[in-house]
């Protein structure tokens, strides 16, 4: 359409006019889809492009393109800007290629201290050898550049994504092996004589929590003031009197809990941590013990302990960084949450004193865990 020629009728539906007029009136819609609906509407009523122009406040080239292209391929094409390609794009496929392939590597691998690239550090990267591995458009290329190239293929070089990779080759078999000993403590809850068993299993988790730390105060705690202060008061700054280790088991029948707090955890202190689990239970029943691989579990000194008690203790073993199969870890928890959560004290000798308190609270209220996801074993 121009000037000159004859002026084209243009059709519109009910609802096409509606959705003009809406959009003509709209606060929020793009300014230059507004005035595009004014134009349409506008043209429709037969105004002139001169009467057109002034009312909208654009130019007669505009109004004519808007016409052209709603007249050519709908209202909807009027609205909207044509996409347009002026010339092809400077950065070719082979140059994409190298700036992701690069982003797939280490910045290490290339003789920077870093490990991951930044957008920043990976743009200087390009820019500064793009010319002498044959791309020299890349060599003005800037971090929204080469953040295009990269977010076209989805990939994030600043970004790490943790897994945890499977070491264990017999991990399926040593789960199936602990799940099968929570399935069995479901079916004898208390550890029962039964026609088939005539002497009782119990069953125990043991493990340790190392690095438990004696933190103490440099000024006294400020209690809560009604009105004025709804929380306790402590200082930022704390003493380190050092740290201790809990070694212990629960019962998965009783939810009673075996501890020994110590300041190492070594084959000394976990064969003590065994003879407590010894003493608890009637002599002729077998006591299972659910536990990890740790060297003071499998030592010369353990071994040599558990050979004077022969029949007493059975072995199952989580598999490695299988840590979350061993149900002791539920107590580890209920302890970080209750009693040590916050602690604090003047010595190692208060703080292996107010844990053992904390134990004994807990065995005043015993909570038994339960394994309730036994669909893995036969996944």
């Amino acid at each position: 359409m121009s000037g000159k020629t004859s002026r084209v009728a243009l059709a519109l539906t009910a609802a096409e006019e509606e959705m003009l007029g809406d959009l003509a009136r709209s606060r929020t819609a793009p300014v230059r889809e507004a005035e595009r609906a004014k134009i349409l509407l506008a043209y429709v009523e037969n105004r002139s492009i001169t009467e057109v122009m002034r009312r909208v406040g654009v130019g007669r080239s505009t109004v004519y393109k808007c016409i052209d292209k709603a007249l050519a391929d709908g209202v909807a094409a009027g609205l909207k800007d044509a996409y347009h390609r002026p010339h092809e794009p400077e950065i070719g496929e082979e140059a994409k290629a190298w700036v992701v392939s690069l982003a797939c590597t280490k910045p290490k691998d290339h003789g920077r201290a870093a490990e991951v690239w930044s957008i920043s550090a990976l743009a200087e990267f390009v820019s500064s050898h793009a010319e002498e591995v044959g791309h020299p458009r890349l060599a003005q290329a800037g971090k929204s550049t080469v953040w295009r190239i990269l977010n076209e293929r989805q990939i994030k070089p600043h970004k790490i994504r943790y897994y945890l990779e499977r070491r264990d080759p017999d991990f399926d078999r040593k789960m199936q092996e602990v799940l099968m000993v929570y399935q069995d403590v479901a079916l004898y809850r208390e550890g029962a004589v039964h026609d088939a068993r005539p002497n009782p299993i119990y069953s125990v988790s043991v493990d340790e929590k190392p690095g438990v730390q004696a933190l103490g105060l440099t000024a006294p705690d400020l209690p809560p003031v009604p009105d004025k202060a709804a929380t306790l008061g402590r200082d930022y700054e704390y003493v380190r009197h050092g740290t201790v280790s809990i070694l212990a088991g629960i019962d998965l029948h009783s939810g009673h809990i075996f501890e020994r707090v110590e300041d190492r955890h070594r084959s000394a202190e976990f064969i003590e941590l065994l003879k407590d689990i010894d003493a608890h239970y009637p002599p002729e029943a077998l006591v299972r013990l659910v536990l990890d691989n740790h060297s003071a579990h499998i030592s010369k000194e353990t071994r040599a302990f558990l050979a004077t008690r022969p029949g007493r203790f059975e072995y199952v073993h989580t598999p490695k960084h299988g840590s979350w199969l061993n149900l002791i870890e539920c107590a580890f928890s209920k302890m970080a949450r209750t009693f040590l959560r916050h602690i604090r004290v003047s010595s190692l000798d208060e703080l292996k004193t107010r844990i053992r308190q904390g134990v004994d609270e807990m065995n005043a209220a015993p909570v038994v865990f339960r394994w309730k996801k036994f669909d893995l074993a036969i996944a």
